[in-house]
């Protein structure tokens, strides 16, 4: 599970912003992962709520995960849409299963609330 590796990373990512800032202690943390990214959210979640507690910055944290859409375009009929779930099977106006997908790829820390 490479969920764990990319927790792992995250965590060592909020200790250096913790000691450039001189603070103690992580309130809130917010991600950004993209439906296309490769990361299971669960997964994501479990380990964040596995490691954390280890580690005396982050003992208390609050893991919020926000999901984009991912912006889907038919090179047929040049239809586009928007979806947080699954891939599409066809698109919504003529049915052409072949679409190229938008953005929705991204594993992206937006915000971090420290004292």
């Amino acid at each position: 599970m490479h969920e764990m590796s990319l927790v792992q990373g995250l965590i060592q990512q909020l200790n250096d912003l913790a000691i450039e800032n001189k603070m103690t202690k992580v309130i809130k943390i917010t991600m950004e992962i993209g439906p296309l990214s490769g990361v299971v959210v669960d997964s994501f979640t479990f380990g964040f709520e596995a490691l954390s507690p280890q580690d005396p910055l982050l003992k208390d944290a609050k893991l919020i995960i926000e999901v984009p859409p991912v912006t889907y375009n038919c090179p047929t009929c040049k239809h586009e849409f928007k979806t947080t779930g699954d891939r599409p099977d066809q698109c919504e106006k003529c049915q052409e299963v072949f679409l190229v997908p938008s953005g929705g790829d991204d594993l992206i820390l937006k915000q971090v609330e420290m004292e």
